[in-house]
């Protein structure tokens, strides 16, 4: 295997040769591509194909990759494929020149060209141009994956995703697809009267979140700072400032593992309304959800693997002790103190911290026998308070606060709170949260001073949610993991 590999690697490295002694001679001859600076293109592929009869006979400029060709004497065919697809060229010697026509025969699959031709059908009813000009417009100087098996390896397909995009047309509409899903999203907010809006990356108190930061040093302040782990904080004090409808979708960064639903680094979407609460939020995510899919794949359904997830209908609402005593058949509303909360737990056998309260047991429950059955859009209300330090208690049980997760899949795909505007509360849970860290909890928050004060000078009532954009285009594209719709995802580095 290691023999075959090698020699694979020598063949590879004689077709490389070979390319560079190409792109010397040209450059040698005067026809250096790398000098070109602009070419004038026309239409797209696309364009041609789909408006056929108007453009029939017409003289277009494409321009793109090659990634087919088949010399016959005097005349060849070539393929090639741009933004939106492909079309083939018909390159005759009698109509290009007899040395445009030399050169092309060197050209090699996967060059970047231009193609100045007239409109046409061959023989066999094919869409293609007839090539007048051919210009060499970049040299490609590595080889492309074998065209049959093509760029398999999903280790190989992430860290080169520019190989993985010129391979796999799939993989270039995901991507254009998850573009459409965010310029949809602030189409969608636009019109409801909402602001976008841009927060610091670097924060010196990494807050809105259970999570671990990712930490950096500042140089020129000798100070050290964290990369944000949430848009939260920031976007509310300018709910104070009386900017009453804002959002906002930027990268965060949590310092946790990786697997198929979670990177590092990934988009969420935070937004706030005030004068609403989450009541207000989930319908709101119910219209946002339905005019994304619709707008983007133009049904109310979605296909998930074999899953059929239908966003037309109410989505479900159920709260989190329901949800429990629906399929644990537990009931924590007869639940009352920790050691009965304990005591449960270790009957179900759920792994539970001695720091953890009666709230956090109850959450472990709804993740250990609940979340798996979330497969239709449903709304889980009403968390624990010990797990929610920046909601709203819930006025006729302060145990509770007004919160919920929205799930599809099984999946947590956004979390929704009526925002806690009481800042003397506010500053007891963030008390509670330091207790929590230093009982060994990376994840708890810290006090924020200036966001504290920031609520002393009053927010309104407020509806705040966080929705994460990856899970999201997974859904809108049916792709299984989280790296397949992030371009670039986070990848261990090859020993060299």
């Amino acid at each position: 295997m290691a023999e075959q590999k090698n020699v694979q690697e020598q063949d590879i490295n004689q077709l490389i040769k070979v390319r560079q002694d190409k792109l010397k001679e040209l450059q040698e001859n005067g026809k250096d591509p790398f000098q070109i600076t602009k070419y004038d293109v026309t239409n797209h592929s696309t364009d041609i194909k789909d408006n056929y009869e108007e453009m029939e006979g017409k003289i277009v400029s494409v321009a793109g990759r090659m990634m087919f060709k088949r010399v016959m004497g005097k005349a060849s065919f070539c393929n090639v494929q741009d933004l939106k697809g492909s079309i083939q060229a018909y390159v005759a010697r009698d109509s290009i020149g007899e040395e445009s026509y030399k050169d092309f025969k060197k050209y090699d699959v996967g060059d970047i060209i231009g193609i100045k031709g007239e409109v046409f059908k061959t023989k066999t009813g094919e869409i293609s141009i007839h090539a007048a000009e051919v210009t060499l417009l970049s040299k490609s100087l590595n080889v492309l994956p074998e065209k049959f098996h093509g760029l398999t390896n999903t280790d190989v397909r992430y860290r080169q995703r520019y190989v993985d995009l010129i391979m796999n047309p799939d993989v270039k509409e995901t991507f254009i697809k998850r573009s459409k899903v965010i310029s949809s999203i602030r189409h969608y907010l636009d019109g409801e009267g909402f602001m976008e809006v841009e927060t610091p990356m670097l924060v010196q108190n990494a807050g809105g979140a259970s999570a671990r930061p990712f930490d950096t040093h500042f140089n020129a302040l000798n100070e050290d700072l964290h990369l944000r782990i949430s848009l939260e904080l920031y976007l509310k004090r300018l709910i104070v400032g009386g900017m009453e409808r804002v959002y906002e979708i930027g990268r965060v960064f949590r310092n946790e593992g990786l697997d198929t639903r979670h990177n590092p680094e990934f988009t969420l979407m935070e937004l706030y309304q005030a004068y609403t609460d989450y009541h207000g939020m989930m319908d709101l995510t119910e219209n946002l959800y339905r005019h994304v899919a619709k707008e983007v794949n133009g049904s109310e359904i979605l296909h998930y693997g074999d899953l059929e997830i239908d966003l037309s209908k109410p989505f479900e609402r159920l709260t989190m002790v329901d949800a429990v005593k629906k399929y644990a058949n537990v009931d924590f509303n007869e639940i009352h103190t920790l050691e009965e909360a304990r005591k449960v737990a270790d009957e179900h056998h759920v792994e539970y911290e001695e720091r953890h309260k009666k709230g956090e047991i109850l959450n472990l429950f709804f993740e250990e026998f609940v979340e798996e059955h979330l497969l239709q859009p449903t709304f889980i209300m009403d968390h624990p308070i010990e797990i929610s330090p920046l909601t709203k208690k819930k006025p006729e049980n302060p145990e509770y606060v007004e919160r919920f997760e929205f799930f599809m899949n099984g999946w947590e795909m956004a979390n929704a709170y009526s925002e806690l505007n009481d800042p003397i509360d506010q500053r007891e849970r963030f008390a509670a949260q330091e207790e929590q860290f230093a009982a060994g909890d990376e994840e708890a928050n810290h006090t924020d001073e200036d966001f504290l004060n920031a609520l002393s000078h009053g927010m309104p009532p407020t509806g705040g949610i966080g929705f994460g954009i990856d899970r999201m285009v997974m859904m809108m594209t049916n792709s299984p993991a989280i790296r397949d719709v992030l371009l670039f995802p986070t990848m261990k580095s090859i020993d060299k």
